[in-house]
């Protein structure tokens, strides 16, 4: 189920706010893991795009080119672990990675604002970077996965540069900073954060015990 733009406020019962980036590869492994666990439990599933530096600027987390080697050789190792225990291709190195994902996430975020459902269009993207070395910070690339994905490409870009849209991206990274979201993606159910696709199956474990939130 896909949050339309009047339900962008509170968090909510049986909903996962779903805060990432585009641009993300952890996202990318986990992006078919956690909307199976929406689906198999019924919960909302509420696709949230943010500007990840102002996350990490409240969280306290280094952009990537500024951590320390060893750190950057362990995020490596841990893509192709995750990639290969999630049965998905990834290209370690892409041409294209890091570009400024701020258009290809303000698409995503009209396309939620309209009540329609992101997650096919998400992944190609995903893939895009990931698999294919293209670059989703190009429009062109954009409006063909759009029109790929059964939408009108001309009028979610023109969408996508609207006040509307850049506020409702500007509020969910807001709310992803309340909620204590430390990168991307970020869950956020009940109140209660999970950071890290390596999080999910926590989540599908709260969402079948039917527990209510830890806090700290």
């Amino acid at each position: 189920m896909v949050m339309g733009e009047k339900q962008q406020g509170d968090l909510m019962a049986n909903r996962i706010d779903y805060f990432f980036t585009i641009i993300s590869p952890f996202t990318y492994l986990g992006h078919q893991a956690i909307c199976a666990v929406a689906d198999k439990h019924g919960a909302e599933l509420a696709f949230r795009p943010v500007n990840l530096g102002e996350v990490f600027a409240a969280s306290g987390a280094l952009p990537l080119p500024q951590r320390p080697p060893a750190r950057q050789r362990y995020r490596l190792l841990e893509l192709q672990r995750i990639a290969e225990l999630r049965g998905l291709q990834i290209r370690l190195k892409p041409a294209h990675f890091p570009v400024d994902p701020t258009q290809a996430d303000n698409t995503i975020t009209a396309l939620v604002a309209n009540g329609q459902d992101p997650r096919d269009y998400m992944f190609r993207l995903f893939q895009a970077t990931w698999i294919r070395d293209e670059n989703v910070a190009d429009e062109t690339v954009l409006a063909r996965y759009l029109t790929d994905s059964g939408f009108d490409a001309k009028a979610v870009l023109d969408q996508a540069e609207s006040a509307e849209v850049v506020a409702i991206r500007g509020a969910n990274t807001a709310a992803a900073i309340d909620a204590g979201a430390l990168g991307s993606p970020s869950y956020v159910l009940n109140g209660e954060v999970f950071w890290g696709q390596d999080r999910i199956d926590y989540i599908d474990r709260a969402l079948m015990s039917g527990r209510g939130p830890f806090s700290a």
